[in-house]
């Protein structure tokens, strides 16, 4: 654990699993002023104003570590932005959904820390010869993007991938309290990365609608929706679940286009909510803070 914990600063290892449309400097703020290691979501943000402008609210709220994500192959400003980044006193990223060779030189050139985001065991040992100086893996039941192939859980995945790689191991999915948190770190990972949790706390900027609609998950409230050459785990609203019955093709009535508006307005005919399935296990708005002691207790 003091391996991870030395890459990000922080008290606990535990990282903010980053929501591209919840962008909020605030949430940042109140996971990092909780011992966690906050994150912006930077994957499809181009405007280098703009972040420098989150940056900056961020550090006048909080003097604690925070980072940010990068999605390698959906964004082309990501050189720059790591620039504004190291400007900004952000000492670790995380990058994502790309192969991280050609990134990670710049990443290094800037004195940065970096953890890759893997969804499969071949992926972090490639990112850990790379020069990864971690790896985040993410098993099946994690909300978010994922690809369209066979996926390990987090169960099976960290433990593989502990075994292959050197460097520190990060979970994620299906980690919502003490009890992930704990085998986690039993299986072999130094710290967790947590989305769905904290997607639901109270200083989430996401709609009430979305928070209620994971609280109201149970065991198999969730499925895979395809988006071409990936998919994203999303909850099942009445609309979705007649659509899924009737053999539709779920490809072709959604359009990833339309789940910023979704996301933010509450309309979930429009695109359904983004959650992993540790839903069926939040019951109840909490205080980010009351979520990371509960882990850690």
């Amino acid at each position: 654990m003091s391996q991870l914990l030395d890459i990000l600063g922080t008290k606990y290892p535990i990282i903010q699993g980053p929501i591209g449309e919840l962008n909020d400097p605030k949430m940042v703020t109140a996971v990092s002023e909780a011992g966690g290691f906050g994150m912006l979501a930077l994957g499809f943000v181009t405007d280098l104003e703009a972040i420098k402008k989150m940056v900056a609210e961020i550090k006048e709220l909080t003097d604690k570590p925070f980072g940010a994500n990068l999605m390698i192959a959906m964004n082309p400003n990501n050189e720059a932005i790591l620039e504004v980044l190291a400007e900004g006193g952000v000492k670790t990223v995380t990058t994502s959904a790309g192969s991280p060779k050609k990134i990670f030189p710049k990443i290094k050139e800037l004195g940065l820390k970096v953890l890759h985001v893997a969804l499969a065991a071949p992926l972090a040992g490639k990112a850990a010869l790379a020069g990864a100086d971690g790896v985040v893996v993410s098993g099946t039941e994690s909300g978010g993007l994922r690809t369209t192939r066979p996926e390990a859980t987090t169960l099976v995945l960290v433990p593989v991938v502990c075994d292959m790689v050197d460097v520190p191991v990060v979970a994620a999915g299906g980690i919502a309290d003490r009890r992930g948190y704990q085998a986690a770190l039993a299986l072999g990972a130094q710290g967790v990365q947590v989305g769905t949790a904290f997607l639901a706390s109270e200083e989430s900027p996401a709609p009430r609608a979305w928070k209620d609609a994971i609280i109201g998950c149970g065991d198999a409230s969730t499925t895979l929706l395809p988006m071409g050459a990936m998919a994203m785990r999303t909850i099942i609203n009445p609309k979705l679940a007649e659509l899924m019955g009737s053999g539709a093709d779920l490809g072709q009535e959604y359009n990833m286009v339309n789940a910023g508006k979704a996301w933010t307005t509450g309309d979930f005919d429009l695109f359904p909510a983004g959650s992993g399935q540790v839903s069926a296990l939040i019951n109840e708005i909490k205080p980010v803070k009351d979520i990371i002691e509960g882990m850690v207790s």
